[in-house]
């Protein structure tokens, strides 16, 4: 993506009246681009290895393979690109599993238009953003584990210094790099090296499962999370 060049956005939704309503709001902003739309989820996957976009904006009732399945394949084929999940549905089980398929956001269908382009803004910077309904899921899921205890070794095993579990306690609220780099005082630079540390020790590939893992081995204390909320 050039520099002040509007950001190209493939657009997958199945309601065709709900996407020529969104294509048309999306297109009144100077900032983005809807390069081209799909129906089904064979077609984003197709349409994403043509075009490259910048943002996939994705429902996830799709005939066919289904948005979840979607968003997998996008994300095994190109993880550069950010895919935004758009839909009605805000349920804990569909959560845990866009972000397994590597969604980098999730926003509710009904939110304010205003709102969903700085969505999509965010996950373009390589920030996540989750609905305030899917972070609410995602805290009750930290909040009440399965009754399943750790060992007591494995909870003192914790790989993350102090500094990485302070980011990582941002990242989880939904931080971009530079804001994080504002809220502690440190450079941005600094900031990517010690995200880049965080997905190397805990073995992941992105932001999202960092943040989800490191909460659910009860890596971040609970202090810190409370504080980003």
């Amino acid at each position: 993506m050039k520099p002040n060049s509007p950001l190209r956005i493939l657009l997958v939704e199945d309601d065709e009246l709900f996407r020529l309503g969104l294509q048309t709001r999306l297109q009144q902003e100077n900032c983005l681009q809807v390069i081209a739309e799909a129906e089904d989820g064979e077609t984003a996957v197709e349409l994403t290895q043509e075009h490259l976009p910048d943002v996939v904006v994705l429902d996830v009732g799709l005939p066919g393979i289904g948005g979840i399945e979607a968003c997998r394949q996008i994300k095994q084929q190109h993880p550069e690109i950010p895919v935004l999940i758009l839909t009605s549905h805000a349920q804990k089980t569909l959560i845990e599993r866009l972000i397994a398929a590597g969604a980098q956001g999730y926003c509710l269908k009904g939110i304010a238009a205003e709102t969903l382009v700085l969505a999509i803004r965010s996950v373009a910077s390589g920030a996540s953003w989750w609905d305030k309904a899917a972070t609410a899921e995602i805290r009750a899921i930290f909040a009440n584990p399965e009754p399943v205890k750790l060992a007591k070794s494995e909870i003192l095993d914790n790989p993350l210094t102090k500094r990485e579990q302070e980011i990582l306690a941002l990242v989880a609220g939904g931080k971009s790099n530079q804001e994080i780099a504002q809220i502690l005082y440190i450079a941005p630079g600094t900031v990517r090296v010690h995200v880049h540390a965080i997905l190397q020790k805990l073995e992941v590939r992105d932001r999202t499962q960092a943040a989800v893992l490191a909460i659910q081995k009860g890596l971040v204390a609970q202090e810190l999370l409370g504080s980003q909320s």
